[in-house]
């Protein structure tokens, strides 16, 4: 059982490695993925389930007693991120899908690994899992009404059924989650070591398919579109970092919103596009490539102040 256990944190705290490592062998070796093209979508929904399950109500309850400060911190991701990457879109001199996967990208919200970044860099992990969950319970409205405002002009938005699939995908697993952990009794601890892992494996396998399916297009599309999403990745820390200041949060959650707003959940972005826009597959290629490079970015960035904490002497 120990070694279960090891295994299973030496996955879920692998998050960065292995998306990259799959993300490389996706494009190398496109025909490993492949086949996950008839289930992404539902691997997606792990995740959520996965969420579900180790959320702890008695540190969401804490939290939610300041509702402004969540309230504030929502409303700053679905300003920020979506008003940034249409900027990206508008003035990245982009082919119409890709434009379009930035948009979605930006629409989307808060990534479930954040939660995790959070925890490793020292941030307020109860903040971070209250942002994740409420703007997650809100992104069946509100990613496809962004979407439809900011991108209708690129390609036609299927608003209903985007709003339909994030429902399914995100918020009943989510929701089914959230019931199971209070019936898990003693089995709670294991579950909380189980569902991180199967979380991340879900994440990479997406990421890894949606770097697979759009392997032609990545050899063409040049170093351009990488470049905007480290632009984009690097000013959403940025604005969660300044904007915290001008919030006067504190140090622990001016961290957090810095890391909730620059990591996005590019995993729904990509199921999104590969759903609804099937026929410009290459509509997911931003998002596959910001799952990728916001993972490592704030994995590394977690790994710098936590080696920083311990040579200052102090505890994260």
């Amino acid at each position: 059982m120990n070694a279960l256990v090891r295994l299973l944190r030496l996955v879920a705290s692998g998050l960065a490695p292995l998306t990259l490592g799959g993300a490389v062998a996706a494009y190398f070796l496109p025909e490993l993925f492949l086949p996950f093209g008839h289930v992404f979508k539902w691997l997606f929904a792990i995740t959520m389930f996965a969420l579900g399950v180790v959320l702890e109500p008695a540190e969401l309850q804490d939290t939610l007693r300041h509702p402004g400060r969540i309230g504030l911190g929502v409303l700053t991701q679905y300003l920020v991120m979506p008003g940034l990457a249409f900027l990206v879109a508008r003035f990245g001199g982009l082919p119409a899908p890709v434009a379009l996967g930035f948009i979605i990208v930006g629409a989307a919200p808060g990534a479930m690994a954040s939660n995790v970044i959070v925890y490793l860099a020292g941030g307020a992990v109860a903040f971070s899992i209250a942002m994740t969950t409420v703007a997650t319970f809100l992104s069946p409205l509100m990613t496809p009404t962004i979407v439809e405002v900011l991108g209708g002009r690129l390609l036609p938005i299927p608003f209903w059924n985007m709003m339909q699939t994030i429902l399914l995908i995100v918020v009943l697993p989510l929701g089914a989650g959230m019931l199971l952990h209070r019936r898990l009794g003693h089995l709670r601890s294991l579950a909380g070591e189980i569902a991180p892992a199967l979380a991340a494996l879900a994440i990479v396998i997406i990421c890894s398919y949606a770097v697979a399916a759009n392997r032609a297009r990545i050899a063409g599309v040049g170093l351009d579109v990488f470049a905007l999403v480290v632009i984009l990745n690097a000013l959403g820390y940025a604005a969660g970092w300044w904007l915290a200041r001008l919030y006067r949060f504190d140090f622990r959650h001016r961290l957090a919103l810095a890391i909730e707003i620059g990591m996005q959940n590019a995993g729904l972005g990509v199921v999104l596009a590969l759903e609804h826009f099937r026929d410009t597959p290459e509509t997911a290629l931003p998002g596959a490539l910001f799952a990728v490079w916001c993972i490592v970015t704030a994995a590394g960035a977690s790994a710098a102040l936590r080696r920083r904490a311990r040579l200052a002497g102090g505890a994260i």
